[in-house]
């Protein structure tokens, strides 16, 4: 009787085991089952895609290009067109301006490029009535009202600068241009009156200046594109130092920054640029 009790003991004891076993078993098949339910909705689930524009479907510029370049602008300078204006007053002037600037550029991505332009700029021709503001640190130096006198300005500049160029048809031969260019620039101006005594005031210039010259391209031969672009402002910082006639001592200073936005007809710059080693598509 003993032995059928501890018989029947045992055996519940391993059904009751084996019980507990199948059900730890379904629950981690049931939580597997879940967690791979849940992976595979979170695989599936839709994501919100980047919206392409296509800006850049229409090649101007391809990457490897270099170019070379030469833009120049012929023009008459207006009183609030010219950096000499600093110092000048009241104007009635007659001035003609010529500049030239050779550059080079690389084009280091599709319609992307990076260069290097030197420039030099020449303004001469004949002021009327003009009220000089020398500046003043100096002692003893007012400002001066003068008439009829002639104006002489040199002005050898380089910049570093950045174009964004955008194809405007799908053979790439019309494209507008967004340069942004950092230009140091320095020079002189000489002032000379004439009459029985020949007298002249010279004044040394420094300008650095942040610019942003928009602009238009057309390619007149597969290789070879001519480019219209205008200065329409910047971040600006002008200094010029009066000098002495006779020691070239300086006795006259005057700082001057801006930030402004307008279109310079002086700075209308038209060019021709070679492509070389292109990489355009037949």
């Amino acid at each position: 009787m003993k032995r059928l009790i501890l018989l029947l003991a045992a055996a519940m004891v391993s059904v009751a085991t084996l019980s507990a076993q199948e059900l730890s078993t379904q629950t981690v098949t049931a939580q597997a089952t879940s967690t791979s339910d849940e992976v595979k909705k979170t695989k599936f689930l839709p994501m919100r895609q980047r919206v392409d524009r296509h800006i850049d479907r229409n090649k101007f510029v391809y990457k490897g290009e270099v170019m070379l370049g030469l833009t120049a602008s012929y023009g008459n300078v207006k009183a609030e067109d010219s950096d000499l204006m600093l110092l000048l007053n009241d104007i009635d002037v007659g001035l003609r301006s010529t500049t030239v600037r050779p550059f080079f550029a690389y084009a280091y991505r599709d319609n992307r490029a990076v260069g290097l332009r030197l420039g030099y700029q020449y303004i001469n021709g004949n002021l009327g009535n003009i009220d000089v503001n020398l500046g003043l640190i100096a002692e003893g130096i007012e400002d001066m009202n003068l008439g009829n006198i002639g104006l002489r300005n040199e002005t050898f500049s380089w910049s570093v600068f950045h174009r964004n160029y955008l194809g405007l048809d799908r053979r790439g031969i019309v494209g507008v241009i967004l340069e942004t260019e950092l230009l140091i620039k320095s020079g002189s101006t000489r002032f000379m009156s004439g009459g029985d005594d020949v007298s002249a005031s010279v004044s040394r210039n420094f300008a650095a200046q942040l610019n942003v010259n928009p602009g238009l391209g057309v390619y007149i031969m597969p290789q070879v594109c001519v480019t219209a672009t205008v200065g329409i402002g910047g971040l600006r910082y002008n200094n010029i130092r009066q000098l002495d006639n006779v020691t070239g001592e300086v006795i006259g200073r005057r700082d001057h920054s801006s930030l402004n936005f307008k279109i310079n007809i002086v700075d209308i710059q038209i060019g021709i640029v070679a492509h070389l080693w292109s990489n355009k598509k037949k």
